[in-house]
């Protein structure tokens, strides 16, 4: 296993991470997930993704559930919250909690962050930071970070108004793979700003869940190192089946550091299909956006702005 520091955290993580989604798919008991976790653990990936929302909680369930037995010692543990309210925030991060069986969660990020607005309701002071910043001085919390997989601009924003608000984030998450150079680049603007401020880089979607290989241009080894191979600290991935967990290691026991000669053949291959989003539907539909099909989880705007609208 690769290891890599984590932004200016000092923290040392794997550079694969377990991707929390997959973890309670249709297809994948309760047995199977906790195997997948505790097998990818014992081979040297630490970074475990998941997320408040994720299959109604299930996916959270199970993770707390595998690392029972000294696991949890293991592990550098992240889940994400869709509350924008302070309010929201904090419910949605007590039932991480529980969910997990946990005391403190090592990095909590803000999720989906996909709307030219959700920066500025964040960083309300009834906002969903003031609670992660609340629990991080409890020890709930020890990092923050965001994530988002609709537009770089939006990230860029989100950097921006947390620059306004004197907040540094501890990592930032967001789509990078072979298809992603071609469109709305979140490699070309926004990776480059996250190395200048020295913010940790965790990078998903680097198969898109398989809609990236229904292109026929690239083989999952290749999406994989490719995405190694930018500054990221993570690449988490979806991990359904021993086999998907095998494909993991392979990428990491082969990767290579790419010269850009290699690189630019990779990207080659994919301009065509990458050039109109077709393929990251995530940047140029609704289907991913799990906050678009259930508005209740951000919680309601601030009293003192809802006012703002009386008749």
């Amino acid at each position: 296993m690769l290891y890599r520091e984590l932004g200016s955290t000092g923290e040392r993580v794997s550079a694969i991470g377990l991707g929390g989604w997959h973890l309670s798919l249709k297809h994948v008991d309760e047995q199977l997930a906790i195997r997948l976790v505790r097998m990818a653990i014992d081979r040297g990936i630490t970074f475990m993704d998941n997320s408040w929302d994720y299959n109604g909680g299930e996916s959270e369930i199970r993770m707390g559930k595998a690392l029972h037995d000294g696991y949890r010692d293991k592990v550098f543990l992240m889940t994400k919250i869709d509350g924008r309210s302070k309010k929201e925030a904090t419910k949605q991060l007590d039932e991480s909690l529980q969910r997990l069986q946990v005391d403190c969660i090592d990095l909590v990020q803000h999720h989906e962050i996909l709307r030219f607005e959700d920066p500025h309701r964040v960083f309300d002071e009834d906002g969903a930071n003031a609670a992660l910043v609340a629990a991080q001085a409890a020890g709930k919390v020890r990092y923050i970070g965001f994530t988002g997989h609709k537009d770089p601009e939006i990230h860029l924003h989100m950097l921006h108004v947390a620059e306004n608000y004197g907040f540094k984030f501890a990592t930032v998450q967001m789509p990078l793979n072979v298809m992603d150079a071609h469109y709305r680049s979140f490699a070309n603007l926004v990776v480059p700003e996250l190395v200048k401020r020295n913010i940790g880089i965790l990078g998903m979607k680097s198969m898109a869940n398989g809609i990236l290989l229904q292109s026929k241009t690239v083989t999952p080894i290749e999406c994989l190192h490719y995405a190694l191979n930018l500054p990221t600290s993570v690449v988490i991935t979806g991990i359904d089946s021993i086999e998907i967990l095998e494909q993991a290691f392979q990428a990491v026991d082969t990767f290579r550091p790419m010269t850009d000669e290699q690189v630019q053949a990779l990207l080659a291959k994919t301009a065509t299909a990458g050039s109109r989003g077709e393929f990251e539907p995530f940047k140029t539909s609704s289907i991913f956006d799990g906050t678009a099909k259930n508005p209740d989880w951000l919680g309601e705007e601030p009293k003192r702005l809802q006012q703002l609208m009386s008749a």
